[in-house]
């Protein structure tokens, strides 16, 4: 269980309602500088711990305009945040997404625009989002096997994939970072492996546990920890931790002679939550303070009132909803967040 620490004072003279100057403060005294936006909640691929084979998607009107994307994002900036992730589904699918990403990428005090992606779409793309001020990029990949490529995506293309890590590379991005989905018996014995096109490839990677959302079964058959993937590593590589930060929950080890860092992001094992510095906004409008957890704020009809002040009000006050943390571990066998990873935006 995680424990339920007292709330402490945050830096500055806080309001009741999370604001703290220009800044946002959570009632246990944790900035939040990083907002998660998911533009999308389609995807061209149909990965099997991500959502249902036979998905139902967001009828149109249910999803946020670009236009009310770029209003929420200026939102946030004008509040302190200065790291923002455009997510999805695949956000690159999203029709006219590289207006938005211009768009934030001119935006004053955002210094840290990223973007998550499938990668099947970056040999077309990543030379506008370089253009565009995109700064790094995140490219799931969790095998490197087309075969077993297509059976975790159900349709997906690994070539597009290689191709779309060759053209960020040209277009000049640094530091792009792959995330492999930890799961036994489906790609476990290519841990190595993707470490070694990794460093071959002067990526980064992450390990990620795998998360219990959405109504998917059998995961507590398919997890593993970080602690199990460092062992399998240390067999084939000697691993230096280190103390360096992407701004999010990965933590990162080295080996020697290499650029590449090596990261585990460990929602199960070793949660991040008690210097959590960041929030989810769904391609629906729907705030969510904690991945793991159900409380919402709904912005999308505030976005429709056409009233920033309100809108404004409502992210600080979704600082006083913003939980300690979760507990994945307990919700292995019976998720309590239903809604699936793709809905949520990464």
């Amino acid at each position: 269980m995680i424990p339920t620490p007292p709330v402490v004072a945050a830096p500055g003279t806080e309001t009741p309602t999370g604001q703290s100057g220009n800044t946002l403060i959570d009632k246990y005294g944790r900035r939040v500088s990083y907002l998660r936006l998911s533009i999308t909640d389609r995807c061209d691929f149909r990965c099997t711990y991500c959502m249902a084979e036979e998905m139902t998607f967001l009828p149109r009107d249910e999803v946020m305009s670009l236009e009310e994307c770029l209003r929420i994002a200026k939102v946030f900036v004008g509040l302190g945040v200065n790291k923002l992730r455009i997510t999805g589904g695949e956000p690159l699918v999203r029709k006219d997404a590289m207006w938005l990403i211009e768009q934030l990428g001119a935006l004053p005090g955002l210094d840290n625009l990223v973007l998550t992606t499938n990668g099947s779409q970056l040999e077309r793309f990543a030379a506008p989002l370089r253009a565009a001020g995109v700064k790094r990029l995140n490219i799931s990949l969790d095998t490197l096997r087309p075969e077993r490529f297509r059976a975790i995506t159900r349709i997906g293309d690994i070539n597009k994939v290689f191709n779309g890590i060759a053209a960020a590379r040209q277009a000049g991005f640094r530091r792009t970072k792959l995330n492999t989905v930890m799961m036994r018996g489906t790609n476990d014995d290519e841990f190595v492996e993707l470490v070694r096109f990794s460093l071959a490839n002067e990526l980064d990677i992450s390990f990620i546990e795998e998360m219990p959302l959405g109504d998917i079964q059998g995961r507590n058959q398919t997890y593993i920890s970080s602690e199990e993937a460092r062992t399998i590593l240390g067999q084939h590589f000697e691993l230096t931790p280190c103390d360096e930060s992407s701004g999010g929950p990965a933590r990162y080890w080295r080996i020697a002679g290499h650029e590449s860092r090596i990261g585990f992001i460990s929602p199960h094992s070793h949660n991040f939550c008690d210097s959590c510095n960041r929030v989810r906004v769904t391609a629906q409008g729907e705030l969510h303070p904690c991945l793991g957890q159900n409380d919402v704020m709904h912005l999308l009809p505030i976005l429709r009132g056409q009233n920033d002040t309100d809108l404004r009000q409502a992210i600080i006050d979704s600082m006083g909803i913003k939980p300690f943390g979760h507990d994945f571990s307990q919700q292995l066998e019976t998720p309590q967040v239903v809604r699936f990873m793709s809905m949520t935006g990464g």
